[in-house]
């Protein structure tokens, strides 16, 4: 059916064009032989196609368009014939004896633009005369055409300031006269298409309104480029006349639209000088109107405005804009009972955003619109509408982007109360776009009280909201978000180490609170930031804050205790280990025995009870032996103790090449170079041996189960070893221990069961070179190295 309907369309359309295209023929043809009757005969004809009804507005302008190319070579012969001699006055009588009117006013139009243009009458007169005849066509779709061909033809014959064709002292008051009279019955036509044709076809004529609405809209534009109207006409005769028409038209369509048009086409200080004026019609317009787009576009507009230059908000602050704008929004509102969230909220960002640009200094203005915000979604609950949280997510980050400063944002007492409206997900989006900009910036915040307020605001990403315990959240993201706390930990920082360390506490606080999954995300940036502290004071004169200090290196070990203690409930002993071992190391540094020995103590109880896989076994083993060797504040009971059990760990892990590097690295605890006391030559040669024991035993079983004695890389290791000692001054590792070594590897690499390994090759070979390397050298050093032959 509507297939049908198309055709037919499209075959009037083509009757139509040919009809016009065969006047216009004999038209051009009566106008080359100055047959002046024939051609107003002709084109009256090629006119009357324009008379039908049977065509939309989208076809009816491919029509009317090639008329008007027609009628502009029509205007171009009146004005030829008006310099010959014919008489204007006598031609715009004569096209009006057409026989049918709109013939009749299209040539009158046209014959009108070449008059004005003779100057022989004023032409306030001829246009006044012009747009009282055309409301002899009341059908909307010619008549909207018939009026826009008027506005076209005329718009630059308008008795206009600085125009040639200015007459007297009330000119322009005749040019707006004529354009407010054009543009009212435009609208009363456009209307008037609404309620015409039955109601199953409304959807097809607001389409077809809304392919039409620029021909009324182009009155208004006419309007703002007529020179002489100055913000006083604008305000006392041009913005009440063509609000009027706005409300008393009561068609949302045209209400919604021309308001549009109103805010887009005269300038941003007429808004602003009429704002009161403007605002006013916004609570009389249709309750269907969209007035949160039209208020939005409005503040933007102005937002912009003051943006452009510093020496135009005083304009802001005489008019009292903001006081005005709130008004109207709550007006708005109050006025729109059934108005969804989602439009009161875009009304409030696009007046933060207002604000925000004009009074930047005025916190308790923007504090004042979250307060409305929250006022209006109280009632809601949590929001679900995505739409409304979208909206809120711009109006909380306006600030931000504003003030590059969350401190300054979480001054704002409603904000954090704006946030509790969001629902879960929203909330993370909001807390992370918070922490980015935080860390865009290069935000420090140093005060507790801003680190209390901050947590609170982002508590979404740091534990589980009401009901967000069943959210399923992705791996990726996840990891993503717990990263951006713990970057943010890392930016809080205060000079003073009292309130450093109550931040600490704080941060703590929130964290802890977390649950087990966050923990590992969250635990050691605090726990590196207090050793940051302890570090600080470290430098400092003993006990700087006196008997009563309460911040003490000390004090900060016990609160970390306790921290990584919450560890093992994830549990994540590898973790929990390396940072009771970061922490021992920061005690040592403190000189606080006692302190170093009890991480120590935790660290080998995770390693005992908690950490069963044999590779984490080896890394955590190789951090053991790492800390405990740089430690200096052990005695030699302590030290005995921590060495020998880490040595006994060594000798317990599953696989023989694990048990014996373990082992040889246990050589170091017995031998530091910056320790006189710990120099025990005995027993970095008896760690030797049992390494060299161990990796014999591996070659074994090696050969007992593959039939192959495997590489000899260890051996090679255990001569780096020896090497290593022997040049640090070890009197028990001997130049004969070394040969012997050197040998075993020889013959080990010349033996037909062993596995070829070009990588130990290379190693040894190396090994090799830097003895001759060292010999060559000369000095000291060379003659150590002098009896090892190679």
């Amino acid at each position: 059916m509507i297939a049908d309907g198309v055709e037919d369309e499209e075959k009037w359309l083509a009757a139509g064009i040919a009809g016009l295209q065969q006047n216009a023929f004999f038209m051009h043809r009566a106008l080359d032989s100055n047959n002046l009757r024939d051609a107003l005969k002709y084109s009256a004809q090629m006119l009357s196609e324009l008379r039908t009804s049977k065509l939309s507005p989208h076809k009816y302008y491919e029509l009317y368009m090639r008329a008007f190319d027609e009628l502009r070579k029509l205007e171009i012969f009146f004005k030829e014939e008006a310099r010959r001699g014919c008489s204007i006055i006598d031609l715009y009588e004569l096209v009006q004896h057409a026989g049918n009117i709109l013939p009749r006013l299209y040539l009158l139009c046209t014959v009108g633009s070449v008059y004005i243009k003779s100057k022989e009458a004023p032409a306030k007169d001829v246009l006044k005369d012009l747009v009282e005849m055309c409301r002899g066509i009341q059908h909307p779709v010619r008549g909207l055409f018939l009026r826009s061909y008027l506005s076209q033809v005329s718009r630059d014959k308008l008795p206009d300031i600085g125009s040639e064709y200015e007459g007297d002292a009330d000119t322009v008051m005749d040019a707006v006269e004529f354009v407010l009279q054009n543009f009212t019955e435009m609208n009363k036509l456009w209307v008037r298409m609404q309620h015409q044709g039955p109601a199953r076809e409304k959807e097809k004529r607001e389409k077809e309104r809304s392919e039409l609405r620029d021909l009324v809209g182009k009155n208004l534009h006419v309007l703002s480029q007529v020179e002489g109207v100055d913000l006083d006409m604008y305000k006392d005769t041009v913005l009440p006349r063509v609000l009027e028409q706005v409300v008393n038209c009561k068609d949302d369509i045209a209400q919604y639209y021309l308001m549009d048009c109103i805010i887009q086409v005269f300038p941003d200080e007429y808004h602003l000088q009429t704002l009161e004026i403007l605002l006013g019609a916004c609570p009389q317009l249709q309750p269907s109107v969209d007035v949160k787009t039209v208020l939005s576009q409005l503040m933007e507009r102005l937002s912009n405005y003051a943006a452009s230059s510093l020496e135009v908000l005083p304009e802001f602050l005489q008019v009292e804009a903001f006081s005005k704008l709130n008004n109207a929004i709550g007006k708005v509102i109050e006025a729109q009972v059934d108005m969804p969230t989602v439009g009161a909220v875009t009304l409030y960002s696009s007046l933060l955003t207002f604000t925000l640009h004009v009074h930047p200094d005025r916190l308790d203005y923007a504090d004042q619109v979250l307060g409305a915000c929250v006022k209006k979604i109280a009632s809601k609950g949590k929001l679900e509408d995505s739409r409304a949280t979208k909206q809120i997510v711009a109006l909380l980050s306006a600030p931000l982007e504003k003030y590059n400063d969350i401190v300054t944002a979480l001054k704002l007492s409603n904000y954090p109360r704006v946030m509790q409206y969001l629902d879960n997900e929203t909330n993370k989006v909001m807390a992370t776009v918070i922490i980015q900009s935080i860390m865009k910036n290069n935000t420090q915040i140093s005060a507790d009280d801003n680190v209390e307020a901050l947590f609170e605001l982002i508590k979404g990403l740091i534990k589980d909201l009401d009901g967000a315990a069943n959210d399923k959240v992705d791996d990726d993201d996840f990891k993503e978000e717990q990263n951006s706390v713990a970057r943010l930990i890392q930016m809080l920082y205060n000079e003073d180490p009292e309130e450093m360390f109550k931040i600490i506490c704080t941060v703590r606080k929130h964290i802890l609170s977390g649950g087990p999954k966050r923990l590992p995300y969250t635990v050691p940036p605090l726990v590196f930031s207090s050793l940051k502290l302890i570090r600080r004071l470290q430098g400092q004169d003993e006990n700087p804050f006196g008997e009563e200090a309460s911040t003490t290196p000390k004090k900060i070990f016990q609160l970390l205790n306790q921290t990584i203690e919450a560890l093992s409930n994830v549990p994540a002993p590898e973790l929990a280990l390396q940072l009771y071992l970061q922490c021992a190391e920061a005690a040592n540094d403190c000189d606080l025995e006692p302190v170093a020995y009890e991480f120590f103590t935790q660290a080998y109880i995770l390693y005992e009870e908690e950490i069963s896989d044999s590779k984490a076994q080896v890394t955590a083993l190789h951090l053991i032996i790492g800390t405990l060797q740089r430690m200096h504040v052990f005695g030699v009971e302590n030290r005995d103790t921590l060495t020998h059990k880490a040595t006994g760990y060594s000798a317990k892990l599953l696989k023989k090449p694990d048990q014996c590097r373990a082992v040889y690295a246990c050589s170091h605890l017995f031998w530091v170079d910056d320790q006189d006391n710990v120099k025990d030559g005995e027993r970095v040669l008896l760690c030797l041996k049992r390494a060299l024991r161990i990796a014999n035993a591996a070659q074994q079983m090696s050969n007992a189960a593959r039939g192959s004695t495997g590489s000899v890389t260890l051996f090679v290791e255990i001569l780096n070893k020896y090497l290593y000692f022997f040049e640090k001054g070890n009197p028990q590792i001997s130049v004969a221990a070394i040969l012997s070594l050197i040998e075993l590897i020889t013959t080990e690499m010349q033996n037909d069961s062993s596995t070829p390994d070009p990588a130990a090759d290379a190693f040894f070979a190396g090994t090799l070179r830097y003895i001759e390397f060292q010999k060559q050298k000369g000095g000291t050093m060379g003659e150590k190295y002098e009896p090892i032959k190679v």
